[in-house]
Order: structure tokens, then C-alpha cells, then sequence
């Protein structure tokens, strides 16, 4: 992601404010009222927003309005629920942001507490589906970090108008535990495994099962076998499997 230098100084000019007051707001527990007041100064003085043209509480959606929406050149892109500083995120308020987008068809999620910030992107379908592209503790991100500089960045202002965040969004859905341990799984993985050892200790004898066995059951972690998102590593990796396997087939029939 490229970021420019200026965009760059008001995210570091800004983290370094406002790490300092939301330990502070959390530890004081503050009202959800001035946490919202806190993540309107955050997200002009961090984020680029225009405090006064671009945030809102006034967006009313199925009779209520939401904490806060983020509307540029007239279009709402993100809508925030936000939480008081000392509670913890939970399931329910996330549902209750996605509510307010799917009715509205803003697809953009921004779920926090100040301290925590979760970004999720709406799937519309039948039934309405989400799933988070984002999550960091902001009290915990550094500037030397070029992956907390980026995800800082994909928030910006100045990202709106590009393509960032989707293709953001892209990158985190492959470059993700679920497909890193589907990948670790594949015969090509697990015979380069299974060659090293060999040729690292003479004489060892070990199968593919048994490498495959023990990845599974003693490297791998549980949640990143089992459950929806691995089933969907496991589609995508085969669909583009597929592909690669039909496009050789196709060029060594030419």
C-alpha cells in the first residue's frame, strides 16, 4: 500500500495522542456519549475525516440512529457502533451494526470501543452474512510496523476514494491461518517435509501420512482445521487448484 508522507506524519502524530487518552478513557470508564465524542476526534485527527462535513450521529436507520456514520461526497461508506471505552465488544453489538447496514446497504462496519477497533464487511445475501477484514488494538500499534501502518491507512480518509480497502480486504482473505494450514496440508508441502527430514537425518524413514497426522494433531491448531473458515481455505484453494491444473492442461494441448 502506498501512503504518502503526509497521510503518514497525521497517523503518527495522531497514535501517539490518542494511545495515551483511550487508556485513559478505559480506565476511567467513560460514558458511551464521550467515547463517541473521542472517536469523532480520532477519526479526524488520526483517520482525515472532516469532523463537521463527514461525521454523523444523524444517520437514522429503522427508526433509531446510529452512533456514527462516515459519509463522503454524499455517500455513506462506513457505519460505526460504537461502545463506552471500559466495555468489551461482543457479539450482540456487532449484529446491531449489521443490522443498520444491511437495511441501509452499506456494506462497511466499524465495531469499537475506542481501544479496540473491529472492521467487517456485510456479505449480502439470503441470509445476510458478515465477516471481519480487520481487528487491532490501537493502543497496542507502532509505526515501525509497516502491517499496523497499513491497517491504520485503510481507514484514512484518503482511502475512500481508492481501492485500498478491497483490495486489503483480498489480501486478508488468503493471507490467513485457514489458508496457510490447508497449504501446509498439500501433497507438494508435506513431501518437501518429508524430503528435508530425510535429508537431514540419514537413515530416517517417515510416510506423508504420518507428517500429515502429525500437522494435524500436534502443529496445527484446532480452530484452523475445523469450523467455516477452513471450509472455505479448503474451497478456495481447490478452486484455484482447479484453474492452475486446466490452464496446463490447456497450454500443453496447444
Amino acid at each position: 500500500m502506498k501512503i504518502a508522507k503526509k497521510t503518514q506524519d497525521r497517523l503518527a502524530a495522531g497514535l501517539k495522542k490518542y494511545q495515551r487518552i483511550v487508556r485513559q478513557i478505559a480506565e476511567r470508564d467513560v460514558s458511551e456519549a464521550d467515547t463517541v465524542t473521542v472517536i469523532k476526534d480520532m477519526l479526524s485527527e488520526i483517520f482525515g475525516y472532516d469532523k463537521y462535513e463527514e461525521l454523523t450521529s444523524e444517520q437514522q436507520i429503522r427508526g433509531t440512529f446510529c452512533d456514527l456514520a462516515i459519509r463522503v461526497e454524499g455517500k455513506v461508506h462506513y457505519l460505526a457502533e460504537v461502545k463506552s471505552a471500559g466495555t468489551s465488544l461482543s457479539e450482540n453489538h456487532l449484529r446491531q451494526a449489521v443490522n443498520y447496514g444491511a437495511h441501509e446497504g452499506i456494506e462497511w462496519i466499524i465495531l469499537t470501543n475506542s481501544v479496540e477497533w473491529r472492521i467487517f464487511r456485510i456479505k449480502f445475501g439470503q441470509p445476510i452474512d458478515w465477516e471481519e477484514v480487520c481487528t487491532f488494538n490501537i493502543t497496542e500499534l507502532s509505526m515501525r510496523s509497516q502491517d499496523d501502518v497499513e491497517k491504520l491507512a485503510m481507514l484514512c480518509r484518503e482511502s475512500v476514494s481508492s481501492d485500498a480497502l478491497d483490495v486489503f480486504h483480498k489480501q486478508a482473505q488468503i493471507v490467513n491461518r485457514f489458508v496457510i494450514a490447508e497449504v501446509l496440508q498439500s501433497d507438494q508441502i508435506v513431501s518437501s517435509i518429508r524430503r528435508e527430514i530425510r535429508k537431514l537425518f540419514d537413515g530416517v524413514k517417515v510416510t506423508d501420512d504420518q507428517i500429515r497426522i502429525i500437522l494435524t494433531n500436534d502443529v496445527i491448531k484446532r480452530d484452523a482445521l475445523d469450523g467455516d473458515g477452513p471450509k472455505a481455505a479448503k474451497a478456495m484453494v481447490k478452486k484455484v487448484v482447479t484453474a492452475q491444473a486446466r490452464r496446463a492442461a490447456k497450454q500443453a494441448a496447444e
